[in-house]
């Protein structure tokens, strides 16, 4: 993939996301590379005070867009980098999802 390529219409990347990282000025596949993706969600969530940004779409889509799979398909080895290099201490997992258990 080129360096001149725009971030909107790469695997991940749809016109939401790829406008929230314009604005922080990553629009190419050559900024990405330049700054890295943790750098890149660092500025996204930096430039939206009180916004969550999940990771998945805000980090991880990122990784997936360079190497050209779904963000789901990275190992959790470069998950965790990812984490660790944008500052990420622990993703927060709602226990409305977990089933109920009975005593």
């Amino acid at each position: 993939m080129r360096d001149e390529t725009l971030l909107l219409g790469l695997k991940n990347i749809g016109p939401t996301i790829a406008a929230r990282f314009e604005a922080v000025g990553v629009k190419t596949v050559g900024d990405l590379r330049i700054i890295g993706p943790a750098e890149a969600y660092k500025r996204v969530e930096a430039s939206h005070p009180g916004t969550t940004m999940p990771v998945c779409y805000y980090l991880y889509s990122l990784q997936g867009a360079l190497d050209g799979v779904h963000w789901d398909a990275l190992s959790k080895a470069v998950k965790e980098k990812l984490l660790k290099d944008a500052g990420v201490r622990r993703l927060t997992h709602h226990s409305s999802r977990r089933a109920k258990r009975r005593d």
